[in-house]
């Protein structure tokens, strides 16, 4: 006599280890991240239960919640039990979570470090896949007035128009400048070109009286400065 399948549903759980039950009773910080993943998605494959899958998933890029959100569609879809609606799910919960970091430090508006500057545009640049530039714009406080984004290009590097920059500057009322641009590499090693266009942008500013103040190189976890490294 044959033995009936193993059901996988999370339903036959005990309540205790059910995601959503556990959630409830016992507060969201005692879930793993499996079991959070688990929630979004609902329900797993006939091998295996939403939480076993999401562990398959998350090991799949270090247990690294910040490699999952670079993960494509088409990649999250390559994980059997998750066609395009988990993957969406999942792919549109962790933008939420980058987005509500970045209103985190949003809020942070004066520049008294390169760290302040690190912490507002980190969730912007550090997990680009391609190279971007940025300006902050500030006043006399040191305060941010407006950021704004350059250029966009490819990961070997991008362009940038002086006089763009300052052109919107003077609309703003700017007296300073924080340049701001990402290595998709990893490397903190400021190029040639770096560095060209850093002194570029400084002798321009200054025949308008605008100071540059700092040039940050940002990757996903940490940053160089060209005013701490005295090269400005």
């Amino acid at each position: 006599m044959s033995e009936k399948p193993t059901s996988f549903s999370i339903k036959n759980w005990s309540q205790d280890d059910q995601p959503r039950e556990k959630l409830r009773d016992k507060g969201k910080s005692t879930l793993s991240d499996a079991e959070l993943v688990a929630i979004l998605i609902g329900s797993g494959s006939r091998e295996e239960s939403a939480v076993d899958l999401c562990k398959r998933i998350l090991a799949s890029v270090d247990n690294n919640l910040n490699a999952l959100g670079k993960l494509s569609l088409k990649q999250l879809q390559s994980f059997k039990g998750i066609g395009e609606a988990k993957a969406i799910t999942i792919a549109a919960a962790l933008e939420l979570g980058r987005r509500r970091k970045l209103e985190d430090v949003v809020k942070q508006e004066k520049i008294t470090s390169s760290r302040d500057v690190y912490d507002i545009m980190q969730p912007i640049l550090g997990e680009l896949s391609h190279e971007e530039f940025w300006t902050l714009y500030l006043n006399n406080s040191n305060k941010v007035i407006h950021k704004q984004q350059l250029s966009k290009g490819g990961i070997t590097g991008t362009l940038v128009d002086v006089r763009l920059v300052l052109k919107q500057a003077l609309e703003v009322g700017a007296t300073a400048l924080i340049l701001c641009h990402n290595h998709p590499s990893g490397t903190l090693n400021p190029s040639e070109a770096d560095k060209n266009i850093t002194q570029k942008l400084k002798t321009a500013a200054l025949s308008l009286d605008i100071k540059v103040l700092d040039h940050l190189i940002i990757t996903e976890k940490a940053y160089f400065s060209f005013a701490d490294e005295n090269i400005l």
